[in-house]
């Protein structure tokens, strides 16, 4: 998988690990306003960052890009895909087999997606959902609520106190409740993103929940208060996005809860087999 096929907010994740101090101040300073930060000039984002112009230079040429310019077109690119709406994204018609097009599409979204998501964030996320003592909250937004149901059951199954946050967004306030300090809130977030995904995810990271953020390649704004993010590549030749990376990165999740959990995990399994076969 090449650079190319990554974000530039994928890649400043991935890589700010080989950064100097004075390089991730920089990074951080972009994630922390994306994209918006970027699209000034390199004096300036080194100024609001507290580094130098060169430092910004540098950061960027770590990123794999030649120059300031073809940074700053590559950001506007995104920006224009981040605000990408299902009448402005246009169709890819398959003129031969639409079936094996879309799925040729799918299947480059899940290699990209496995490509990109940082292993340290993804196991972090593992163990976070992995701990019978942090209660998780699970939410999503117009197209991805399903998949926050999805893995909601598979949870629910695996380890106790996981909850649904239901209802229309003024009932999410009220569940806000129940969000604690050790809580996790797990949110699905893509473009076309939500507003109300977005102030529920502040006011949960401000409850001390540590929230966790499963969007698209060019990252949801709730990156910026989520203490974990995974993206997944959901680009596709269709009016709407695709929600296989999406489902990719939940079941890996999933498997690797089942894992975590071992003799637990398979104590509740047996436990719920035991009740089904009492209702029979």
């Amino acid at each position: 998988m090449t650079d190319s096929d990554a974000s530039i907010a994928e890649r400043l994740r991935r890589d700010l690990g080989r950064m100097t101090p004075n390089e991730k101040r920089a990074a951080q300073r972009l994630l922390a306003d994306f994209p918006m930060a970027g699209l000034d000039s390199a004096a300036r984002f080194g100024e609001a960052a507290g580094v130098s112009a060169p430092t910004v230079l540098r950061m960027i040429a770590k990123l794999g890009f030649p120059s300031y310019g073809a940074f700053q077109d590559e950001l506007k690119a995104e920006l224009a895909a981040r605000r990408a709406t299902p009448l402005t994204k246009g169709l890819q018609r398959y003129a031969d087999d639409p079936l094996a097009g879309f799925a040729a599409a799918s299947v480059d979204n899940l290699r990209a997606t496995a490509a990109n998501v940082p292993r340290d964030e993804f196991a972090a996320v593992a163990a976070l959902l992995s701990d019978p003592r942090r209660p998780v909250h699970l939410l999503g937004g117009r197209f991805t609520d399903p998949i926050a149901d999805y893995m909601a059951v598979h949870l629910r199954v695996l380890r106790p106190d996981v909850r649904r946050v239901t209802g229309q967004p003024v009932a999410w306030l009220d569940q806000l409740l129940d969000v604690r300090k050790r809580a996790v809130v797990v949110l699905f977030d893509i473009r076309r993103y939500s507003s109300d995904l977005a102030d529920f995810a502040e006011r949960a990271a401000a409850r001390g929940a540590s929230v966790v953020l499963v969007t698209d390649q060019w990252l949801s704004p709730i990156s910026k208060v989520a203490r974990h993010v995974l993206p997944a590549h959901v680009a596709a030749p269709s009016v709407w996005d695709s929600g296989a990376g999406l489902m990719l990165i939940t079941e890996a999740l999933l498997a690797a809860v089942a894992t975590a959990r071992g003799a637990e995990g398979r104590a509740r399994l047996e436990a719920l087999e035991t009740i089904r076969r009492e209702g029979d």
